[in-house]
């Protein structure tokens, strides 16, 4: 491969096309601001606004900015789905505008900037995440603008623009640690394909240092926490079979982010970014990206932040040559209207009600609706709750086997003192030495040992459940703690 070394001339860029694009990104977000509350809050929603409440430098399974979003929103507008949800709403619309600039950077006029734009607002990754808030949501948008940043400056070489790359960096690091894979590959990736000048830039030194400094918060907890995070990372990996493992990883990187439009327009991206010397770093990189997630065991939408570059790239190449005969009626206008009316009629988004029953299969589309059943399933763990004599009662705790139905609780019934071994929230406190039995919801056999007798009392049993994922799940009473609970906790505790 060669090098780039040489300054180039800044070109001029075609004028954006403020208007189409503006447009674009505009009925994106009245679209997800009309679905968004239309039903309730995800399990992850859940657990952000109870991360929230516990606000910390860390947290065992993410950084923390998500957590502290979810508690502003809350706390202007508590309770209301649809006001938690802005924040992913304007990621997504900053995701369409970013892609049509980053195809006007690689020198698109109107046409590419609009097939660039279109291609986030009919993703299918984009939008599934996008109407709720998610570490998903918000982790490819810094993405994209660091790529911009990026490519804005192989044109301008203006160092101003890395320095922004250090501080969206550093943004991004508090949404999720993923953006470290991206510059060990980028750096790498300029090493042998150049410019090889970036490298020699201090103002990328001093924004990776501005990166380092904000996160080292995060970091110290982290340690002082005994690096769950790692942790974290290895069970990602195990359950990486659920999406199909390595052979199912590129499949369903590309075609749950993009279909057909961005499945075609990544692949015309990827070759347009890899005969381009200036950028070819960024090709390289993608591919990179790409790899190490899949080799490491991490899921397919990990690579949901390069995407659009390769959209951007690939949408300036369409613009600028003639597709060949057998894909030419891909980046077209009917393409893109079918592929929407597609995701709408596939549910990707709620536009039709769901209604989930314990004896009904859960469609693709009304897996994100798994509210269904939230308030009736805590309603079932109050009931037990109440159940208990009042002696018994006045020290008793609640403790769930999964982080989910804790956060439920701490949301739908907050005067319960209830606590969970699980993932994050085994660290938002363990319960008090003093407490005496306790209303366990899932499988007690972690902790029943430890206890002398234990009873089942009941099940969640309504007949409306959260995506069948607790339909039938035990509730027991456990009584005679003979372990102390800093111990017990130490041992149950997992990710």
């Amino acid at each position: 491969m060669t090098t780039v070394e040489q300054q180039v001339p800044v070109r001029e860029l075609p004028a954006f096309s403020r208007g189409p694009v503006l447009a674009v990104s505009a009925a994106v977000g009245a679209l997800l601001t009309a679905v968004s509350g239309r039903y309730g809050y995800f399990g992850d929603e859940l657990y952000f606004v109870a991360a929230g409440h516990h606000l910390d430098w860390g947290y065992a399974d993410q950084p923390p900015l998500l957590p502290l979003v979810a508690l502003l929103m809350e706390s202007i507008a508590p309770g209301s789905v649809a006001v938690l949800r802005i924040p992913a709403t304007l990621a997504i619309m900053a995701a369409v505008v970013l892609a049509a600039l980053l195809a006007r950077e690689f020198g698109g006029g109107r046409r590419a900037q609009l097939l660039a734009a279109g291609a986030v607002a009919v993703s299918p990754g984009f939008l599934g995440t996008g109407h709720l808030l998610a570490t998903s949501t918000l982790d490819p948008v810094a993405w994209i603008a660091l790529t911009y940043l990026l490519v804005r400056w192989v044109r301008t070489r203006s160092d101003l623009l890395l320095l922004a790359a250090g501080i969206v960096t550093a943004v991004g690091l508090q949404v999720k640690f993923l953006l470290v894979g991206f510059w060990a590959v980028a750096l790498v990736a300029v090493l042998f394909c150049g410019p090889r000048e970036l490298l020699r830039r201090p103002a990328l030194w001093h924004g990776g240092a501005i990166a380092v400094l904000v996160t080292v918060p995060t970091l110290i907890w982290q340690a002082r926490n005994g690096w769950p995070q790692l942790e974290m990372g290895r069970v990602v990996a195990g359950e990486s079979g659920y999406a199909g493992g390595i052979p199912g990883f590129l499949p369903l990187g590309f075609v749950g982010s993009g279909v057909l439009v961005g499945s075609v327009l990544g692949v015309a991206g990827v070759v347009q970014l890899l005969r381009s010397p200036e950028h070819r770093f960024l090709g390289v990189t993608a591919l990179g990206v790409a790899l190490l997630f899949m080799l490491a065991g991490g899921r397919p939408y990990y690579i949901a932040g390069v995407l659009p570059l390769l959209w951007a790239a690939g949408a300036a190449r369409v613009e600028r040559r003639r597709p060949a005969a057998w894909w030419r009626w891909v980046p077209t206008w009917p393409v893109y209207a079918l592929t929407a009316v597609a995701l709408l009629l596939a549910n990707v988004l709620p536009i039709r009600p769901a209604s989930v029953h314990a004896d009904q299969p859960v469609q693709i589309g009304d897996f994100q609706r798994d509210e269904i059943g939230w308030p009736a399933m805590v309603a079932d763990v109050q009931a037990a709750y109440r159940a208990l004599p009042p002696e018994v009662a006045r020290d008793a705790v609640v403790v769930t086997g999964d982080y989910w139905t804790y956060s439920a609780v701490q949301r739908f019934a907050p005067e319960l003192p209830s606590y969970s071994f699980a993932r994050g929230a085994a660290w938002f406190g363990i319960p008090p030495e003093g407490s005496g039995a306790v209303v366990f919801v899932g499988d007690p056999s972690a902790i029943a040992p430890a206890f002398r007798a234990v009873t089942r009392v009941g099940e969640l049993d309504n007949d409306e459940r959260v995506a069948n994922l607790v339909q039938g799940t035990p509730i027991h009473v456990l009584d005679g703690r003979r372990v102390p609970w800093a111990q017990l906790w130490a041992s149950a505790r997992h990710l």
